[in-house]
């Protein structure tokens, strides 16, 4: 099942040899075998590549997870007494992942010299469990998937901002409607597009931007930004420190834009293994209920 597992994940029965340390000819006595046990062929063969039959897809994610189980049942015996171990497969946004996580890790990591974290960070919202992935944090675009099981962790606001010398030449909008006619900054996987919501007490404003800026990365934006491009959409996280020292100044700030939340998600197929649970509790006190971006911005926003 393991062999499996990662010759439908490399799609190669080469690399899945590689990565096993095994042979390519043992790699492929392995499958065949398991074709044979299951009376059902799992895999299509050519000379250029290999991929999963119907069968093998069905059989892939709860093949997928029972191979997890076992291998974090080994890792328990193991290291049994010695604290957190082994790898930690951690995905995340690249903005935040940046400006918080990668500390916060490092931190958590610390007092287990034998965990292993793996922080991926990139901004397309990748599959975790195709991806092989323990932990993911997400801001807002959680998917709609029993195989996944969510934790929020922290509110997360949107917040627009410009630099004091676009505003000086551009003019300080006061009211929603009023940004046809200025250069915005636009996040591109805003999951409602060019639309920007607002609410102020019962009013609402929907405004469909024309972006003079595009990214799907919200650290770009913020450069963007800080040259005086245009009025971004930003979240606090990351904009809080430019907030704080005034390179950044809040726009429409009586109104308030969509509350998202930062997440953590990991497989429901199996219960989170030691690890997981004491990295969600650790960011849970890290940034439950305000998160420290929040209260430091709380005298200015």
């Amino acid at each position: 099942m393991e062999i499996f597992v990662e010759v439908a994940r490399l799609r190669s029965f080469s690399a899945a040899a590689r990565r096993l340390g095994l042979t390519r000819a043992m790699v492929s006595k392995h499958i065949m075998q398991l074709e044979d046990k299951l009376n059902a062929r799992l895999l299509h063969r050519s000379t250029r590549e290999v991929s999963l039959t119907d069968v093998g897809s069905a059989y892939l994610e709860p093949c997928t997870a029972a191979v997890r189980q076992a291998q974090e049942a080994a890792r328990i015996v193991t290291h049994a007494g010695e604290g957190l171990a082994g790898p930690l497969r951690i995905q995340a946004p690249s903005s935040f992942g940046s400006e918080w996580l990668a500390d916060a890790l490092a931190r958590f990591a610390q007092p287990h010299p034998q965990l292993k974290p793996l922080l991926h960070v990139d901004d397309a919202l990748l599959d975790p469990i195709e991806h092989g992935f323990d932990l993911t944090i997400r801001v807002g675009g959680i998917p709609d998937s029993h195989a996944l099981s969510i934790r929020p962790l922290a509110p997360c606001r949107g917040v627009l901002c410009a630099a004091p010398a676009y505003l000086e030449k551009w003019g300080q909008p006061q009211h929603p409607s009023e940004l046809h006619g200025h250069k915005c900054l636009h996040f591109s996987h805003l999951t409602d597009g060019t639309a920007w919501h607002f609410r102020r007490g019962e009013e609402e404003e929907i405004v469909r931007v024309e972006a003079s800026f595009t990214a799907n990365n919200g650290l770009v934006l913020q450069h963007a930004a800080l040259r005086g491009l245009g009025i971004v959409y930003s979240t606090t996280f990351l904009a809080w420190r430019q907030l704080l020292e005034g390179s950044l100044v809040p726009v429409l700030g009586d109104w308030e834009l969509p509350l998202n939340h930062l997440s953590a998600l990991y497989p429901a197929s199996r219960q989170p293994s030691p690890k997981v649970r004491a990295l969600i509790d650790f960011l849970l006190a890290e940034y439950h209920p305000i998160p420290p971006w929040d209260r430091a911005l709380a005298p200015i926003l």
